[in-house]
């Protein structure tokens, strides 16, 4: 006789384990944390215990929402660089005056953990109250060993003290900073041979991840701290392919790299690197949205090619101040034309693999980490229909009732 610490009926699961994985009057059944049993109601065992039983209500139930892509710990605003923008300061101005990224550095730099902690909550809550159960956050925003230590270290604290999984990401390779300006390759020797052991060693980095741009870092320069990531045994990421193509997911692919971000400028050889060895597409509506992007990404060429897409907020103060994962299906469907499947799937099952979870989370299945939501809806495409709301009524991360 099965014996189970909850029991949720009455509801339809929508597993994302093929296509939707539809499964109308169903129930699910959670156990140590994990999937137990699932399926239709009529089949649940004549036999069973369960310590608690749920009424669904009739709702639909999906895996937790997962946002694989955000610099969520940071300090200080930008909202002003933003009307400045708007009434026609360039941004090389805004830069000059001590705007741009080298504002939140400075904000950032000067924030206490707790400073930063407290500074992030309101975008936490947020994304939390539609349902994500899973974060990615980037440091990025100290670009020396102290500060990026200390974003790492607010974004454990949120994994312990919030219903969250957080993976982090090392991004000590996002911009310069002021004290290194014109000399980037001391700086990325920096990242390589002091910062990121540091961080690993204290048991900070999940992943690794470079800005290569233009603007950012070369291509010779990423596969710098690509290597020393692979030296520590750790996967590797990148934003690339933004306003540029530098081949950077082409070379996320060839070291195996989880995903390759944003990809407006994204190459044919980029996508067959990246169908080759499993690299994850990335798109970022936020940002194309917030930076008037006219350059779509390659969304027919990377569904012919078989790529893995996935959607995250990219939530940060300078190009995606976006605190909604439900806005970010809405715009990846109307922006970028892809389906309510396609897009619910960006945030589920895709969105597990570029972080390197999909044996864990985003589907439901037996055996998989009891992370799950009971919406209020008609259908899963709901999800991506309706603008500004939620209709997240019950969140269950680990078997935990949120």
């Amino acid at each position: 006789m099965p014996h189970w610490d909850s029991l949720w009926k009455n509801l339809h699961l929508a597993t994302m384990t093929d296509g939707y994985g539809e499964i109308r009057d169903a129930a699910i059944a959670v156990s140590n944390g994990k999937i137990a049993w699932l399926g239709a109601a009529a089949d649940l065992p004549t036999d069973f215990i369960a310590d608690t039983i749920h009424d669904g209500a009739g709702c639909w139930l999906t895996p937790g929402l997962i946002d694989c892509h955000t610099h969520l710990v940071y300090a200080g605003n930008r909202s002003n660089e933003f009307e400045a923008r708007l009434n026609g300061v360039a941004y090389e101005e805004i830069a000059r005056q001590g705007g741009g990224i080298v504002s939140t550095v400075n904000a950032t730099r000067a924030a206490t953990e707790d400073d930063l902690l407290q500074a992030c909550l309101p975008r936490l809550k947020s994304l939390l109250s539609e349902g994500v159960t899973t974060l990615e956050i980037k440091s990025g925003y100290g670009l020396d060993l102290e500060t990026e230590g200390r974003i790492l270290r607010v974004a454990r604290r949120i994994g312990r003290e919030f219903p969250v999984r957080v993976k982090t990401t090392f991004l000590g390779a996002h911009a310069v900073p002021p004290e290194y300006a014109g000399r980037s390759d001391d700086y990325i020797n920096l990242v390589c041979d002091v910062m990121l052991p540091a961080l690993h060693a204290e048991g900070l980095v999940d992943a690794v991840d470079v800005f290569c741009e233009k603007i950012g870092f070369t291509p010779a320069q990423t596969e710098r701290v690509f290597q020393a990531a692979k030296s520590l045994g750790l996967p590797v990421k990148l934003h690339a392919e933004q306003l540029s193509d530098q081949g950077g997911a082409g070379l996320t692919a060839r070291y195996h790299g989880l995903s390759a971000d944003h990809l407006e400028y994204l190459s044919d050889d980029g996508i067959a690197a990246m169908a080759k060895h499993g690299t994850v597409a990335v798109l970022l509506p936020g940002a194309f949205y917030f930076l008037r992007e006219t350059k779509y990404p390659p969304l027919a060429a990377l569904r012919a090619a078989g790529v893995p897409i996935a959607l995250a907020t990219d939530c940060n103060p300078g190009t995606s101040p976006m605190t909604s994962l439900l806005l970010t299906m809405n715009m990846a469907c109307t922006i970028f034309r892809m389906t309510p499947l396609e897009a619910l799937q960006g945030i589920t099952c895709n969105a597990a693999r570029a972080l390197g979870l999909s044996a864990e989370i985003g589907t439901l299945e037996v055996g998989r980490a009891a992370d799950f939501v009971i919406w209020n809806i008609d259908r899963p495409a709901d999800l991506a229909y309706f603008i500004g709301g939620s209709p997240a009524q019950i969140k269950v991360v680990s078997g935990r009732h949120v």
